[in-house]
Formats: C-alpha cells, sequence, structure tokens
C-alpha cells in the first residue's frame, strides 16, 4: 500500500491530485529560489505571515501549503506526499482527496494564526501531511476494514515518530503539525461516520 511500484507514467494516471500537488511544489520552489525570477519578493509574497494575514492578505493561509523553505524541506514533504498520499487518493476519489488536504493545511495555519505571534512565519505542506495522518488514524479508529494490519501499524508509527521530530527538530511549526494531525482526524471522524 505504502511501496511505490508504479513507473513514471503509472503514477501520474493512478494518482493525479498527488501529481499536481507535486508539481506545484517543484514549480513554487523553482519560482522562489531561480536567480533569474525575483524569487525573494515572490517568496515573501506566497509565505505565511501572521501580521500581513491579519492585514487582509488571506490567501497567505493557502499558500504556504505549497511553499518550502530550501530544498530539503521540499524533498521530505514530497517524499512523504509520495509514500502516503496516494493510498488515500485511490480511496476517496481525486475530489475528496484534495478537499481533505486542503482543509487540514488551511486548519494548520489557521492555527498558526492564532496561537503563534504577529511576526510567526511559516512555509511547508507539513500541516496537511499531518492531516493526512489524522485522517489515516481516524481510519484505522473506526474504520478498520479499511487498512490491513500491517499498513495500520506501519501509519502509527511513523505518524508517532513524526510528532516526537516535531518537538526535537529545530524550526519548525509544532502548531501546524499538531493542529494538522487534529484536522485530519476530526475530518476523518465525520467523514466515517456519515459514511455510515
Amino acid at each position: 500500500m505504502f511501496l511505490r511500484t508504479e513507473s513514471f507514467r503509472e503514477f501520474l494516471r493512478f494518482y493525479p491530485v498527488v501529481s499536481l500537488i507535486l508539481f506545484i511544489h517543484l514549480l513554487v520552489f523553482l519560482a522562489t529560489t531561480l536567480p533569474i525570477l525575483p524569487s525573494k519578493e515572490i517568496f515573501a509574497l506566497l509565505a505565511g505571515v501572521n501580521l500581513y494575514i491579519v492585514e487582509g492578505e488571506i490567501w497567505r493561509l493557502f499558500t504556504p501549503i505549497f511553499t518550502h523553505s530550501g530544498f530539503t524541506h521540499l524533498l521530505f514533504n514530497s517524499f512523504s506526499l509520495v509514500l502516503f498520499a496516494p493510498a488515500l487518493e485511490r480511496m476517496l476519489g481525486p475530489g475528496k482527496f484534495i478537499a481533505i488536504y486542503l482543509l487540514t493545511g488551511i486548519s494548520a495555519n489557521i492555527a498558526t494564526l492564532l496561537l503563534e505571534p504577529l511576526t510567526y512565519i511559516h512555509v511547508g505542506s507539513s500541516g496537511a501531511i499531518f492531516g493526512l495522518f489524522g485522517f489515516y488514524i481516524s481510519m484505522i479508529m473506526f474504520r478498520k476494514d479499511l487498512l490491513s494490519k500491517v499498513n495500520s501499524q506501519t501509519i502509527l508509527t511513523i505518524a508517532v515518530i513524526s510528532v516526537i521530530m516535531t518537538f526535537v527538530q529545530p524550526n519548525i511549526n509544532i502548531t501546524a503539525h499538531i493542529f494538522g494531525l487534529i484536522a485530519g482526524f476530526l475530518t476523518g471522524r465525520i467523514f466515517f461516520t456519515r459514511r455510515r
């Protein structure tokens, strides 16, 4: 389930939304790093800056989900998406998947706005990725039939390690990680209750 055996073409065909998100990641990264572009200005326009959000720049609750602060940041988040997002896209369908991804990512950014100082600046898709983990956890709790025991254990192990690393690594938006996870769990709880 979490092992990728598809060819590049198959991946694009089977997981169009995940592929589009990864493409946007790369496009935004190039736009914010290439010296031939006004990369610093583009980054400043897309980053989540709490002060500017309060002043009316609401798009900054959305754009940080696709913006990264460096190649390692981009690589780690994109790799996490390649591993854990495709299975959910196949289960839920493209529309529901992107709705959950954006809802949890924006929820993480709203929590950051409410709980962090106005001077706080944040970027990265990890809030949305933690949202996917939260959704998986709700699936494990409320729809055990959808995941095998091995896959459930894999998700829980990765989620626990990720939460621990959130508090260990420097320069991490702890608020986004935790509230992304909570938003994903609550979204899954509502989703699976309605389906029953």
